[in-house]
Formats: structure tokens, sequence, C-alpha cells
């Protein structure tokens, strides 16, 4: 008798902590973020007031991704879909298409200043396809700013205080706190810069996706691919670009962690350029990987130039 109570007694203190787990998720603000940047802005906001699926994870690229059935089911169940927009992601609109998803979708370069991109001006062939009409006249990298990445954060701040009015405080909290880390970051970013030679300051990297970071802090960043991996760089178009290397001394060459690092060690060797590192451009590390959060992946990328061009 006394097991039986006891078993009974267990089961309920069971059902009655399911239900509160229940409860608990059933309040969470559903937020799908579609890729780790926007995710770690997202966490910084929403804190434990969101239950947070990421669609393109670390080390993953946008540009390219493949959504999986499971992403449809996690946007048609979501509260709030935050996006980077200006064709970040190619695979958005069928995505949201197919989820048939109610959820507003934030586009969080809303409020941006953006810069056109180096592919507008290319000239095209008879019968060749402009770049910029499959990924647009603009560069989406936004974030590589830190100055948009307050812009982003703030629309997310927005988009939160929306769909759940009674957290907002938390959210609009949250977010001044992380503000101040972002402002002693973009310092940082600023004085590691400002310690490198203007001479030094021309760089290598997979593709164009450090134009903000040129526009905002003043390296010069040149690249075989465009604003978007989705093709490769024409064999004229490697040529060329080895050709400006060798003529304006670029300083130093970079792979990304999101693309295959071939293409970067053909130039490489064909410069006398030795590969500096790995830059973190479109997408987060892994949590045991030196990147795992967008203040980290500035430090980082930030120390990869340091000590690539400077030895430091």
């Amino acid at each position: 008798m006394m097991k039986a109570l006891k078993l009974a007694t267990g089961l309920n203190v069971i059902l009655l902590l399911t239900a509160s787990y229940s409860q608990a998720s059933a309040e969470a603000l559903k937020v799908v973020s579609s890729f780790t940047v926007i995710s770690d802005f997202a966490k910084n906001v929403g804190g434990d007031k969101i239950s947070l699926t990421t669609l393109v994870g670390p080390d993953g690229d946008a540009h390219v991704y493949e959504p999986k059935p499971s992403d449809a089911v996690a946007v048609a169940g979501a509260d709030v879909v935050l996006v980077n927009g200006l064709h970040f992601e190619g695979f958005l609109p069928r995505l949201v298409e197919a989820s048939a998803t109610k959820a507003p979708i934030v586009e969080l370069t809303k409020g941006v200043e953006p810069i056109k991109s180096a592919e507008e001006d290319h000239d095209h062939g008879a019968g060749e396809a402009s770049a910029t009409e499959e990924h647009g006249a603009y560069d989406p990298h936004a974030f590589q700013s830190i100055r948009n990445a307050k812009i982003y954060v703030q629309n997310i701040v927005d988009a939160f205080c929306t769909a759940d009015a009674t957290d907002c405080d938390s959210y609009k909290a949250n977010a001044a706190a992380y503000t101040k880390k972002l402002d002693a970051t973009e310092a940082e970013v600023k004085a590691a810069i400002a310690s490198i030679p203007e001479s030094k300051r021309l760089i290598i990297t997979s593709h164009d996706a450090f134009g903000y970071f040129q526009h905002e802090y003043g390296l010069k960043f040149l690249a075989p691919e465009g604003i978007s991996t989705d093709s490769e760089a024409s064999a004229a178009d490697i040529v060329a670009l080895i050709k400006q290397v060798k003529e304006d001394k670029a300083s130093a060459i970079f792979v990304e962690n999101i693309t295959n690092p071939r293409l970067i060690e053909q130039i490489a060797s064909e410069t006398k350029l030795n590969v500096g590192g790995t830059l973190f451009s479109d997408a987060l590390s892994k949590p045991d990987e030196g990147a795992a959060t967008y203040i980290d992946m500035m430090h980082h990328n930030i120390a990869t130039f340091k000590k690539a061009i400077l030895g430091s």
C-alpha cells in the first residue's frame, strides 16, 4: 500500500512538473531565426523569454542553404521569424510559402543604409544573367558593421515587443545592456584597424562579404567571388584578381568558415601570399571554436587580421 502511495505521489509530481514545463514552454515566444548571427542577437534580447530555432547553423552558408521539412514546421509554428533581408537568404521565399506561416517575417536590415553590390557595376555579356538580378543590387552583409548590428538589435526589440507586450521591458533592458557591449567591441575594432598602416590594409577573402566592414573601419577587401557563394568565379575574374593583388601589393589572404578553401589556396600560391587564417563571415562557429557569438566573431576576425599583417 505504501509503495503504491509513493508511486502515485511520484507520478503526480512528474505530472505537475511536466504541466509546469509545458506551460512555461507555451508562454515562451517562439522565434525562428534564419542564421546564427541573428540568433545570437535574438538570444541577447530575448533571454529566457524566447524559444529559439535557428535554420542555418554554425559554419552554414545561407546563400546556398536547402531548407528541410522540419524548417517549414518550425516557421509554421513561429510567433516571429527573424531574417536578414536584402536577398541574403535565397531559400526564404519558397520556405515561407511552403510553411504557410502566419508569423511576421521581420527583415532586420530595415533602417540600415545599404551599400551597392560591387557586382552591380560589372559589365555582363549578351545572354549572361546579371548577378544582381538574382541577389539584388545591394550587399546584404550589413551585420559586418557593428553600427548596423545595433539596428538589427533594435528591430528585434520592436518585433518582440509587438508579439509579446508583457515582456517588453525585459527585452528593452536586455538590448540596452547588449548595446553597451557592442559599443565596447566597436571601440576595440577601430583601435585594431588604426594600428595597421594604411599601406598594409588591402586583403583578400573568399567572397565579397566584408563591404560594410570596409566602409565602416577602413580595411580594403578583394574577393574572387561576389556577394553570394552560389556561383563560382570565372577564370577571367581569377586572373584579373591575381593581377590586381600583385600590382596593389595585398598584405594578406584569408579563407572563410563557410567556403571551400581551394580557390583561395590557388590564389595564394599564384601571388606568393601565405593564407593568414580563417575569417568568420556569414556564420558563427560551433560553441568550442572561438567565434560562437557575434562579439567573439569580431574579436576573432580583428585578431586574425592583425596577426597575419603585423605578426601580432
